[in-house]
């Protein structure tokens, strides 16, 4: 019978700091190595922002891909993307996100390709 994987967690939940790694076993033998080792930025991601870059990865960085794999428009997957990005402290210079119009936005939960809550967030930001 195999145990249920889970990610550890990054923060402490004490006082909120960054934990780090300080000790591995061996579920073969049972050794155990303890000391502070290096952190993983990519642990600290969630399942759905690790499927996102997988396919990202696996499609040669081809957006179209993770817009297609999503099921969502392109400035949804890309704006997916760069929550990743920002996650990894990879993102560099902010981006300004497009600018979609009322119409497109109701186009785009009409097709299917954005979710009602994301629209009800980029309808409320354009009537800011």
């Amino acid at each position: 019978m195999s145990q249920a994987q889970y990610r550890p967690p990054s923060e402490c939940p004490v006082c909120g700091g960054a934990l780090v790694v300080t000790r591995l076993g061996c579920r073969s033998c049972g050794t155990e190595v303890a000391g502070e080792f290096a952190h993983c930025d990519f642990c600290s991601l969630t399942e759905r922002e690790t499927a996102i870059l997988r396919v990202f990865l696996a499609s040669r960085g081809n957006l179209r891909e993770v817009e297609k794999h999503l099921g969502v428009s392109y400035p949804t997957a890309r704006a997916r993307f760069t929550e990743v990005l920002v996650k990894l402290g990879l993102a560099g210079e902010p981006e300004t996100p497009p600018v979609l119009t009322r119409d497109q936005v109701l186009a785009e939960v009409a097709s299917g390709a954005l979710a009602p809550s994301e629209a009800a967030v980029l309808l409320g930001s354009l009537e800011s």
